[in-house]
């Protein structure tokens, strides 16, 4: 689909907003709005929407391309394509597909982001050859950076002669020359979001459940950081990571300090700096006031393979781990099964807790198969499962069960059935894993997380594959018999 007009007209009025004066010489642009058409569309007269790329260099100059077709210098663009979602899309589109410059080596400006710096109308004359009469462009220019160290242009040979980078006073469109000099932008790439890496001081990580149906989203389903954009108001990254951390969890944390600047791609293509900070913190997550997302948990570092997760997020909180390590175990506890337990009775040891999903449907049970590389239990068949993080167990389950099926369970039709309390090998840690029968409709699950499960399939109690994990297999006989107990490993 392309642009639609609400969004067009968003655009319009924060321009105007920023340049009320050109009202009148956008008249034409806001006739076409009001009309029951497509102003996007090249068929649309007497004139239409275009979009183009003001690509500024780590020495402030302006990228130019010379057309074939017309000879002339200009900021790569063209028109709006029935692909492109939004007019920033189509300029980052035609960048590319004119330069080779992806979206992935451009920073938008913290002045201007997604609101074109410019937008120019201009007449185009008539090319009676391809039926198409004089009309008007509504051009949209977008401004952003080119990251330091990009490759060489590779330019759209057919439709490009060449390209030349020009100093912003000599740019040739006279209203975007005068709105560049004007903000006085140069190469400086800065950082434009803001998130934190919140720890417990013993080696867990304080992460935010990313809200899955909502596409338009960074990071939609995935956990990741609290942390979000600039506002006008901020007068530090730190006063956005702070305001951001009260507004989406009623988090307020004294002790915030800058950790690093990094970059992520968005949303819509391009690279975004983040500043990140970093602060200790020591309470309930099921108890703070989340305004947005789905949840928010604390997970050590060993469990991060285990979630929905972008890499760029996972690698990050795998080096401030390896910055910042937890502190050593206690004496007399070994480092492979230490964990510092607060306020237990001396001598307590930490138990792992798994949630089993034990779904059962005209005698058959429900297993996946895990990936052949997989750390525990490589290309062997388990029942959808998990490691409970700080909360409830149903909680996690139903959790997992979204996450890597994509089953959309209730935790009030969750029915603990069965217990396995055991240990691998002696001096691993003691685990406790605990099996649910849920209530269930029929859709079928999907293979949602391929690293870690390859396939789910159905089958008879009585007739289960060879490779199935021990556990697993033992806490099956056991539903199926009655039993709501087991132990294994622990006698020898």
């Amino acid at each position: 689909m392309p642009p639609s007009a609400d969004h067009i007209r968003d655009l319009v009025a924060e321009y105007l907003d920023r340049h009320p004066v050109e009202r009148s010489l956008l008249s034409g642009l806001l006739s076409a709005l009001d009309a029951c058409g497509a102003p996007t569309s090249r068929t649309t007269l007497p004139g239409h929407i275009t979009c183009s790329a003001v690509v500024i260099d780590s020495t402030g100059r302006v990228l130019h391309i010379s057309h074939r077709a017309s000879g002339l210098l200009l900021a790569p663009g063209g028109h709006v394509e029935d692909g492109d979602d939004t007019l920033l899309g189509a300029a980052l589109r035609e960048v590319q597909e004119e330069t080779g410059i992806p979206a992935s080596l451009l920073v938008l400006t913290p002045e201007f982001g997604h609101v074109p710096i410019d937008i120019d109308v201009h007449d185009i004359e008539g090319r009676p050859s391809k039926g198409e009469p004089a009309h008007r462009h509504f051009d949209f220019r977008f401004v952003m950076r080119l990251t330091p160290g990009a490759p060489a242009l590779a330019l759209q040979e057919e439709e490009v002669a060449g390209a030349v980078w020009l100093a912003q006073d000599e740019v040739r469109s006279p209203t975007l020359r005068a709105k560049l000099c004007a903000a006085g932008l140069d190469g400086t790439i800065t950082p434009v979001n803001a998130s934190a890496v919140i720890h417990d001081g013993q080696g867990r990580y304080l992460l935010h459940l990313r809200d899955a149906n909502k596409p338009e989203i960074w990071a939609p389903g995935c956990w990741d950081l609290l942390g979000g954009g600039r506002e006008p108001h901020d007068a530090t990254l730190r006063d956005t990571v702070t305001r951001e951390l009260r507004e989406e969890a009623g988090l307020v944390l004294a002790d915030l300090e800058p950790y690093r600047v990094d970059s992520v791609i968005g949303a819509d293509g391009t690279r975004v700096p983040v500043e990140l900070f970093t602060g200790e913190w020591h309470g309930d997550p099921s108890e703070l006031a989340l305004t947005e997302g789905v949840m928010l948990a604390w997970f050590p570092p060993e469990q991060l393979t285990h979630l929905t997760m972008l890499p760029s997020t996972r690698a990050l909180l795998e080096t401030h781990a390896a910055d910042r390590p937890a502190p050593a175990p206690a004496a007399g506890r070994s480092a492979k099964t230490a964990t510092a337990v607060v306020g237990a009775p001396a001598g307590t040891e930490l138990h792992i807790i798994g949630v089993h999903l034990y779904l059962e449907r005209d005698g058959k049970v429900l297993l996946g198969l895990r990936h052949p590389d997989s750390a525990y239990a490589g290309d062997t068949w388990h029942a959808l499962a998990g490691h409970c993080a700080y909360e409830a167990a149903t909680d996690c389950l139903v959790r997992e069960a979204r996450e890597e099926a994509g089953l959309v369970l209730d935790p009030a039709d969750l029915d603990l059935v069965h217990t396995v309390h055991m240990i691998d090998k002696p001096g691993d840690p003691p685990r406790i894993g605990l099996f649910f029968r849920a209530r269930y409709g029929e859709s079928e699950p999907e293979v949602r997380e391929p690293d870690k499960c390859v396939a789910w399939e159905w089958f008879g109690v009585e007739d289960l594959p060879e490779r199935v994990v021990p556990y697993t297999r033992a806490a099956i006989e056991g539903i199926r018999a009655g039993r709501t107990y087991t132990e294994l490993g622990w006698r020898r």
